[in-house]
């Protein structure tokens, strides 16, 4: 493996001595455990959404605190996944697993325990945003263990699995979301207490050694990371709310990216850096980042967008736009077990290079059916576009994690997570934009070409600026807005107008998928196996760690 620097003192002899220590991790039941655990990161992406309103309501919230509830939890997903992987390599996979699911459960039953009253909103924003946190540091550690547990042969399946299963519940997430919000929407925050102790008890049962890496944590580093992530991730998901005019959206964007700037040089110098940034001197795993992060851009995006799009334009239900996703998700979940078998017999391009080909024509051939109003004449390409992503998602996040310096894997596996974030969050703010603009623009012009006064037609395209926002709880207009007193007639231009405006979207899509597909051109095609697999580093110098094992 690349990243070695000479031969390597004998592992530590620090290893318990009692016959438990030496059995074999169970793979399968690790597997599972961790996919429980994961499980509920990503249910939790889109669930609280269907319930927004309810909880508005009970609690008296209002929509900007609302909105602050759902980016408190993407907000510190996004900032602490870096720090949460190094956190995974230095105290051990399984110990911070641990650690990160119990922040997590216990931060989601204190979330569901909101008191009613003044301080509601401070409780629910506070508890979602610690949610977050135990996310940022169960997801790295849950993935750097199915890493350590499979073999690299065996590797890729497994990790297709894992992420074409819990990738699957994100779609999952709206429709648990409505079907829990009819007894009470304090459910979606509670169902995660069942999910969390199958997860625990399938963890201790699955015999997993907690393997440590014995050097000082760069806390310093991770101050920089974490403020530089969220002051841009807070820039970018404001944008829409604060504008792109709006000297506060430019200040936390750009002062981010200064400080993250500050970090990279840090991290240069640093004896012990939070992040081995010479691992990007691999040129595949360097293209395994970029194709993961124009990918994403599209990926996390299109739940948001065609959920709104079919409750706008196609007059579904909640429910039935999460029912409508389960398209995209068939695609994915079936063509990421083949990208596991493709990247275990014949390494990653081969499964990226098809992905991303794919991927670039599916959503282009939807983006041409949005203007149908047909789910009927949808589905196929939502699930080739599925299908693409499907593909390339395990490949490119396998291979990146394989490459990783000296089996740094919660290091490498928090890298691509904070990549896949930054890069969804980049897709919300500037497809979110494109959205609005456009479709601003033709409800305006559809609306005056009627006849109504351009007050009214402004009105009419803030109505469905408000939808676009998730601001809005009903599919159809309010009684007292403008758009209300127009005729139907007039509301089926404005859904045709919604859906031309998401067909650009959807092109930008395409156009993303088609920039990774440019990327992986660049993957050199080498593979690493069973054999090449570095051992993890033992030495105390600045490249080297002490590794240690533990029940």
């Amino acid at each position: 493996m690349r990243g070695s620097s000479g031969p390597q003192p004998p592992p530590s002899s620090s290893e318990p001595a009692h016959p438990a220590a030496a059995e074999a991790p169970r793979e399968s039941v690790a597997l599972a455990a961790m996919m429980f655990a994961v499980a509920m990161t990503f249910i939790d992406q889109t669930i609280v959404s269907i319930a927004a309103p309810d909880i508005i309501r009970e609690l008296n919230l209002s929509a900007s605190g609302m909105q602050w509830v759902v980016n408190a939890y993407l907000l510190t997903l996004a900032a602490f996944f870096a720090l949460g992987g190094r956190l995974s390599d230095v105290f051990g996979h399984k110990r911070l697993m641990l650690i990160g699911t119990l922040v997590f459960v216990v931060s989601s039953a204190l979330c569901g325990a909101v008191p009613s009253g003044d301080g509601a909103q401070v409780w629910l924003i506070s508890f979602r945003a610690t949610q977050g946190i135990g996310a940022a540091f169960m997801f790295p550690a849950a993935l750097a263990v199915v890493v350590a547990v499979f073999p690299v042969e065996r590797r890729g399946r497994a990790l297709a699995l894992f992420f074409g299963v819990s990738g699957a519940l994100t779609a999952v997430g709206p429709l648990l979301g409505g079907w829990l919000t009819t007894w009470t929407w304090r459910a979606i925050f509670w169902v995660n207490v069942p999910v969390a102790i199958i997860a625990i008890a399938l963890t201790f049962a699955a015999r997993i050694r907690n393997e440590q890496r014995r050097e000082p944590v760069d806390w310093a580093g991770a101050a920089l990371v974490v403020i530089g992530m969220g002051l841009s991730v807070l820039g970018l998901q404001q944008a829409t709310a604060w504008g792109w005019s709006s000297a506060a959206t430019w200040v936390c964007i750009l002062g981010g990216l200064v400080v993250l700037a500050l970090f990279v040089g840090y991290e240069l110098r640093c004896r012990y850096p939070l992040v081995k940034l010479r691992v990007f001197a691999d040129r595949a795993f360097s293209v395994d980042i970029a194709v993961l992060f124009f990918s994403m851009m599209a990926f996390v995006p299109v739940f948001f967008f065609t959920s709104v799009y079919a409750q706008v334009s196609l007059s579904s239900s909640p429910n039935q736009a999460a029912l409508f996703l389960l398209y995209f998700f068939a695609g994915f979940a079936i063509a990421s077990q083949w990208g596991g078998r493709i990247l275990d017999k014949k390494g990653a391009k081969p499964a990226i290079r098809l992905g991303t080909a794919l991927g670039a024509v599916g959503f282009a051939l939807w983006a041409n059916k949005l203007t149908d109003l047909s789910l009927h004449d949808q589905w196929p390409y939502a699930a080739l576009a599925g299908a693409g992503i499907g593909f390339l998602l395990a490949p490119a996040s396998t291979d990146a994690v394989n490459r990783s310096i000296g089996a740094s894997y919660g290091e490498v596996t928090g890298i691509t997570q904070t990549v896949r974030n930054y890069a969804a969050s980049i897709g919300l703010a500037v497809f979110g934009t494109v959205l609005t603009h456009t479709m601003t623009n033709r409800v305006v012009e559809s609306l005056e070409a009627r006849g109504v006064s351009e007050g009214a037609a402004h009105a009419g395209a803030r109505d469905i600026a408000e939808a676009i926002s998730g601001n809005a709880d009903n599919r159809q207009p309010s009684g007292d807005s403008p758009l209300a007193r127009l005729g139907s007639d007039a509301l089926s231009d404005i859904r045709m107008d919604f859906a031309e405006a998401n067909q650009v979207v959807y092109y930008c899509m395409a156009g993303a998928l088609a920039i990774a597909f440019l990327c992986s051109g660049f993957h050199p095609g080498t593979r690493v196996t069973g054999e090449s697999e570095e051992a993890p580093q033992t030495g105390s110098g600045p490249g080297g760690d002490s590794a240690a094992t533990e029940r």
